[in-house]
């Protein structure tokens, strides 16, 4: 059934604000301390750093390097496995909420503008539509579809590449803050309980 939890835990820091795969592990910034951790797939943390930018709010992953986007700079920052900055640039909107990559380009949503945003990989916006939902405040792909978690609604909705709504669903929780996908299932942190669900799709 779509939403039900598969299990969740209380993981690392306090505000958790994005979540990304990377194959085997989960990252996750984190607002209270603003680190980004990477943690197994029960929560234990393996490593964690500073990242640059003062509030990191959405993560992605492109096979290699960690894309970043932060709520207070307005930037993205491409940057390694230990953190070091490799580029940043300027996004479109004014408060980055979420962050995910396709394969080819990465797709952003915008807790100010409401909007989700496709942009190249130098920032360059390609499309935007109007999802679904109020606030979107999380954003991952599954290979097919878009999905992301509105911070008013407290829904998450699968959509097409062109913002047609698939369906929703009501997560565990309170405030939806970050999504990701990790090929099965789709994890969500909840920035108003501090924990992270597992969750059928």
């Amino acid at each position: 059934m779509s939403g039900e939890t598969v299990k969740s835990f209380d993981p690392p820091g306090g505000l958790p604000s994005g979540l990304t795969f990377d194959g085997k592990y989960l990252w996750l910034c984190d607002w209270d301390t603003s680190l980004i951790y990477q943690i197994d797939l029960d929560g234990k943390e393996v490593k964690s750093f500073d990242p640059p930018g003062v509030m990191p709010s959405g993560l992605a992953f492109d096979g290699k390097h960690i894309w970043l986007c932060d709520w207070d700079t307005n930037l993205v920052y491409q940057i390694d496995l230990d953190g070091k900055e490799l580029k940043s640039f300027n996004l479109p909107g004014g408060l980055p909420s979420g962050l995910t990559f396709d394969g080819k380009y990465l797709w952003l949503c915008d807790y100010d503008t409401r909007l989700i945003y496709q942009i190249d990989l130098d920032g360059k916006e390609l499309k935007s539509f109007d999802p679904p939902g109020v606030t979107p405040s999380g954003l991952t792909f599954d290979g097919k579809y878009l999905w992301f978690c509105d911070a008013d609604t407290g829904l998450v909705y699968q959509f097409d590449l062109d913002g047609k709504e698939v369906k929703s669903f009501d997560p565990p929780g309170g405030i939806p803050f970050g999504l990701t996908f990790d090929g099965k299932y789709l994890w969500l942190c909840n920035y108003d309980t501090g924990l992270v669900h597992q969750l059928n799709r």
